[in-house]
């Protein structure tokens, strides 16, 4: 049987990248550093996952798979030069400290004489491929780097929803996953090299900046709206705020403030992305999910970086003249984020009190001033 290596078997990898690979006939190989879940896929050979929506939970089982251990890079690389394709997911911050092993495995392939392969960057970045070239390029000498340029670095978007799971879901077995039914995988179609791999569910699309910002700008902004102001009003849960009526008019407008930008900047029908707009709303009640606003609108400083989900969500929309009111409302609600243990919420809290709203936008989101006083007005209510 052909194998398919899936270097990470955190809550992408086994939640959903691992699902679409085994359902698409690979054995998967799963490359990890966390012990505990490399023995106990090895021991299973199995794992669960739980598919959750609003007519309760199923469970499904997910076989002919294992695990290698990602400190042997003997291991790892033997793996990667004998796969049929591969896909990372171990988070954009770990990406460097894997390349020099998935260079070896690259370099193996060649001296085997087999073909290159399609690596599936399965991370929440922006411009995936050129960042993972870069950190590939220096681990080849001068006589190697057609290696690389035969390689493909395919970006992907990742759409389905995948909770961090408490100790209580996964009820004694560490390599149990819940996840809502989701299952739709866009990648970047000017990126394989050589014949496009069959992976079902995924989508080869150009231009693929499309998808990357209909899931940032419209996905994930709506999503961190969401948790930004059902964190104003108390909830704990996404599934409990956007049931509040309130909230959901105001996650629903920044929404659609962006898929109406998106549709004109892609000329994309305008229904069919307000369409996306209101199943992802439906999506956002999965209470099977158990997501929570603290998770959700984690991190604030990343999110209000002038690419990320809400700033660049408001320079989209006003590239195409769009109205962009219920994003800067958001952005507002955003600064009141003050969960002490969260990454970076103490730090932006800092900020505001050291430089006051207006400044902290102006340096740090870098938006205009008509932009930065609407939502300081917002700040101030």
């Amino acid at each position: 049987m052909k194998t398919a290596v899936m270097y990470g078997a955190g809550n992408i990898g086994r939640g959903f990248i691992g699902q679409v690979l085994h359902d698409s006939g690979y054995e998967v190989a799963f490359i990890d550093v966390n012990m505990p879940v490399v023995e106990a896929l090895n021991e299973r050979k199995a794992y669960t996952q739980l598919i959750v929506d609003e007519n309760g939970t199923r469970e499904v089982v997910i076989d002919n798979v294992r695990a290698v251990d990602g400190r042997v890079l003997d291991n790892v690389a033997d793996e990667i030069a004998n796969c049929e394709v591969m896909a990372t997911s171990v988070g954009a911050k770990v990406l460097r400290f894997i390349a020099p092993n998935i260079a070896e495995g690259i370099r193996r392939r060649a001296a085997a004489g087999r073909a290159p392969v399609n690596i599936l960057i399965c991370e929440n970045l922006m411009d995936a491929a050129e960042y993972l070239h870069g950190l590939l390029d220096p681990c080849f000498a001068e006589d190697e780097k057609h290696l690389l340029e035969a390689t493909g670095l395919v970006e992907v978007v990742i759409g389905r929803m995948v909770p961090s799971m408490s100790p209580e879901m996964q009820a004694g077995d560490i390599t149990r996953i819940a996840v809502e039914p989701y299952c739709e995988l866009p990648a970047n179609k000017d990126c394989f090299k050589g014949e496009i791999p069959y992976v079902k569910y995924m989508i080869p699309f150009s231009p693929f900046a499309f998808f990357e910002e209909r899931k940032l700008y419209i996905h994930n902004m709506g999503h961190a709206v969401c948790a930004y102001f059902g964190y104003l009003k108390g909830y704990n849960y996404i599934c409990e705020a956007i049931a509040d009526p309130e909230i959901y008019e105001k996650t629903s407008s920044a929404m659609l403030n962006s898929a109406r930008a998106i549709s004109k900047h892609y000329g994309v029908d305008a229904k069919t992305l307000e369409d996306h707009v209101k199943e992802l709303l439906h999506r956002f009640t999965n209470k099977g999910l158990g997501d929570t606003v603290t998770r959700v609108g984690q991190d604030p400083m990343r999110k209000l970086m002038p690419k990320d989900r809400l700033i660049g969500a408001i320079n989209r929309c006003h590239s195409e003249n769009e109205n962009c009111d219920g994003i800067l409302r958001a952005v507002a609600a955003a600064l009141k984020f003050d969960v002490a243990t969260d990454n970076t919420a103490p730090e932006l809290q800092k900020q505001l009190a050291e430089k006051g709203a207006e400044a902290f936008l102006t340096e740090y989101t870098g938006l205009g001033a008509e932009d930065v006083a609407k939502i300081v007005a917002y700040y101030n209510e």
